[in-house]
């Protein structure tokens, strides 16, 4: 990730897979979780559930 990059992202989950650094998607409503599956020692899956503040 270039600096310029970093000073725009205030609070991001980050997942570096295979030297590769990649931002993972936040909750689309801002409320819910992230689960990341694993396999092997590596990432294989990421689960995003959202849910909205009524």
């Amino acid at each position: 990730m270039k600096n310029e990059e970093k000073s725009q992202v205030e609070q991001a989950v980050c997942l570096i897979k295979d030297g590769k650094m990649k931002l993972v998607e936040s909750p689309q409503y801002g409320f819910g979780k992230q689960i990341i599956t694993w396999q092997n020692g590596k990432p294989t899956h990421i689960e995003i559930q959202s849910t909205k503040r009524i």
